[in-house]
């Protein structure tokens, strides 16, 4: 369960998937601000902000946001938190709309209610929603709520195609192309792919030499993952689909035949064809309409284009000031965040933006950790820098930073973790370490690792993997006759066009029904079961599973990565304690939230409670018996 959104990369690995407090990770491109300026010619030269006594400064007086087992969080403390967090990013996004106002009003474009409302519409009626069930599901997903999805985000993306719709043009030639990339001939490859050229020119010669070992090769050695657990298989290439490089040689290429070595970005490349797909041309009659639909998307991807390049332009001809996060302008300027054309933005402003944005992810954090500091006070158990060290010292070393000796290399985990855009000393331990330790601390001496979970482990990280072709089908009857005429070509090639033909599953409908291989307990028991049972060239019955019906073929199991557990038991300990650990703590923090008394007046919810619950129960049953008698 995810309860938070973390700032970066760095800090989503090192925290839980319950991350206590709240980090934002915002595009500001498409979250834009609501703040206007009076419009005006954008000036390329820098200017100087007005004087202090210009600026605003007024606040609101203090209001209560949420109480928590009676503790008080106030609105100023959640605007702190806030603008900690994310006030960058979200006054970045409050420039970016105003400027694109700005321009709007110098052109006289006005973006209307009902644009906005059509282009809603529109984008829900792409994914077959309704309007009203779109916009549910961006609030529930996305934490946005209608209003602020039609003003940040419909709004500017209308207004910013408005400015660039006549800079866009379509050309026949455009249109032609893409209708071979969706129509046209296909060509599937395997691809053999590696950054170094002295061992890719080997394995090259060794391809060159037995063409039937090239998928064996490219499994073995390819540099490419996701191609190289399906034997170099690749989706099939289509004309005008995306890399030049590799189309030009694939279509050149006759079924068996392999081409030269060639450079793609930083890897040498080869590629051998499987087959050539026969163009897929629709009726005369439907030619029409496909090159119109055609065109309105290729505007649409054009206009994106232009818009981005347009507001780009904007921003450089624009004088932005940024005073907040700037300590010098911040006391020069007090109350405001930043001067746009000469015009201040007020921190208010900015709070307010912050506060309607984020508050709610952030105010949730904010009460996870109120909940953390009173249960820590209620076990009598503290929180002291060398527990913080020390949690900061196992990240390190779990995530493979360590010295020489097998110490772990704390200065480099830091490093790393405020490379990291947005991040800082002071979030990562506030929003990091400083729960994880305050979790585990709370249920420490409640997680073991037995005998069994180390032989688990074991076979799964270790041990062998099956290697299986895949058909999956959607329903039982598509699988039963699937199922038979496999059976009647028991061969694995017949097997594989089958896949190709039925399988509604996209890997293994594009690679032959070759999918990754398949290890012991992966989170999949029955189709684990069933893949381990069969023997190589084994056709499998129909397995039912997360409501497909699947048939598999087995093409025999991998050799076990590590042969004695005692080998590997020291890391194989670390990672299970670790996994266990963190489900033991989300469900800590689970019983936690169920049993206090939130009041979220920000978010409009309240939460008795269990024991606030209970205590309610057993009065209505008492006020009830008293009834009674």
């Amino acid at each position: 369960m995810q309860r938070s959104i973390t700032f970066s990369s760095s800090f989503r690995k090192a925290i839980l998937p319950l991350c206590l407090m709240t980090s934002v990770a915002f595009n500001g491109s498409q979250a834009l601000g609501q703040t206007k300026v009076p419009a005006k010619t954008a000036s390329a030269t820098k200017v100087l902000p007005p004087s202090a006594s210009d600026t605003p400064s007024t606040r609101e007086a203090p209001v209560i946001v949420a109480t928590v087992n009676g503790a008080t969080i106030s609105r100023d403390e959640l605007a702190a938190l806030c603008m900690k967090r994310c006030g960058n990013d979200v006054l970045d996004s409050v420039v970016n709309k105003s400027l694109i106002l700005q321009a709007c009003q110098s052109q006289q474009i006005v973006i209307t209610q009902k644009a906005v409302d059509d282009e809603i519409e529109q984008i829900a009626a792409k994914f077959s929603l309704s309007t009203p069930l779109y916009l549910k599901l961006i609030q529930d997903q996305r934490d946005i709520v209608p209003e602020q999805y039609m003003s940040d985000v419909i709004w500017p993306m209308l207004a910013l195609r408005a400015l660039a719709r006549d800079k866009v043009q379509v050309t026949q030639s455009d249109i032609d192309k893409a209708f071979q990339a969706e129509f046209g001939p296909k060509i599937q490859v395997r691809m053999i792919a590696m950054t170094d050229a002295d061992k890719a020119n080997k394995i090259y010669q060794e391809a060159k030499a037995k063409p039937d070992n090239f998928k064996l090769l490219a499994k073995q050695h390819s540099e490419d993952p996701s191609s190289a657990s399906v034997e170099g298989l690749l989706p099939p290439i289509r004309r005008y689909g995306g890399d030049d490089m590799i189309e030009k040689v694939a279509f050149s290429l006759q079924p068996n035949q392999i081409s030269e070595l060639f450079k793609v970005g930083n890897m040498h490349v080869c590629l051998q064809c499987v087959r050539h797909i026969n163009p897929t041309p629709p009726s005369v009659e439907q030619i029409t309409e496909i090159q119109k639909g055609i065109r309105r998307e290729m505007e649409d991807v054009k206009l994106r284009e232009m818009a981005d390049t347009l507001f780009t332009t904007l921003r450089e001809q624009s004088s932005v000031v940024k005073v907040f996060g700037n300590p010098d302008l911040e006391k020069q300027y007090p109350g405001v965040a930043a001067f746009l054309n000469r015009q201040p933005i007020a921190n208010k402003v900015l709070e307010d933006e912050c506060i309607k944005r984020f508050g709610n992810k952030i105010l949730e954090g904010a009460i996870h950790r109120k909940l953390l500091e009173g249960a820590l006070e209620a076990s009598g158990k503290t929180i002291v820098q060398a527990d913080m060290d020390a949690e900061i010292a196992r990240a390190a070393e779990y995530y493979g930073m360590i010295h020489n000796d097998g110490t772990p290399d704390v200065d480099a985990w830091m490093k790393e973790i405020l490379k990291e855009e947005g991040s800082s000393k002071e979030l990562y331990l506030s929003d990091v370490v400083w729960p994880s330790v305050a979790l585990k601390k709370l249920i420490d001496g409640k997680v073991s690792v037995t005998d069994e979970d180390l032989q688990k482990g074991y076979e799964s990280n270790y041990g062998p993997r099956a290697e299986v072709l895949a058909i999956v089908c959607s329903n039982q009857r598509t699988a039963q006759e699937v199922w038979q005429l496999a059976r009647n070509n028991p061969t694995e090639q017949f097997f594989g066009e089958l896949a190709a033909q039925y399988s509604v599953e996209p890997s293994s409908r594009s690679n032959f029904g070759k999918i990754p291989p398949l290890r012991k307990y992966s989170g999949q028991p029955i189709l684990e079961t069933a893949a381990f049972k069969l023997q190589p060239g084994e056709m499998s019955g129909i397995v039912e599973a997360g409501g497909q019906y699947i048939v598999l073929r087995s093409q025999g199991l991998t050799e076990p990565v590590a042969t004695q557990m005692s080998a590997v038991q020291s890391e194989l300990y670390k990672d299970i304690l670790e996994k266990k650990q963190r489900i033991a703590m989300e469900k800590h923090l689970e019983a936690m939230l169920a049993a206090a008394q939130i009041d979220n007046f920000l978010a409009r919810k309240v939460q008795l409670g269990t024991a606030a619950t209970q205590a309610s129960l057993r009065a209505i049953k008492e006020d009830a018996m008293q009834s009674r008698k």
